[in-house]
């Protein structure tokens, strides 16, 4: 049986099932280790970031933006603000 001839290309159909990771950088503390081992289910962490300020998003580990961090009914949010490269696309500036 003869295989199927390949794609020449892919459409942008085709990938609206591929899973990616987006993560947000809410912030960062410096605590010294024995704080570490106090750490139990729980615990808080004081971030340098308030909601209100902005976030770097990433996707996969990469680079897309930035947005805000919003509180809705007790949950923390990213309300995306700026993409990286979009304003070039667009025509906008830099």
């Amino acid at each position: 049986m003869p295989a199927a001839p390949a794609q020449e290309y892919l459409g942008i159909e085709d990938l609206e099932e591929v899973k990616l990771e987006i993560s947000a950088d809410l912030g960062q503390c410096t605590i010294q280790v024995r704080d570490v081992l106090e750490l139990q289910r729980g615990s808080i962490l004081a971030l340098n970031k308030l909601a209100g300020e902005m976030a770097d998003i990433y996707i996969n580990g990469v680079p897309f933006g930035r947005g805000e961090v919003v509180v809705l009914v007790d949950s923390l949010h990213v309300r995306v603000a700026e993409i990286i490269g979009a304003m070039e696309k667009d025509g906008g500036y830099a």
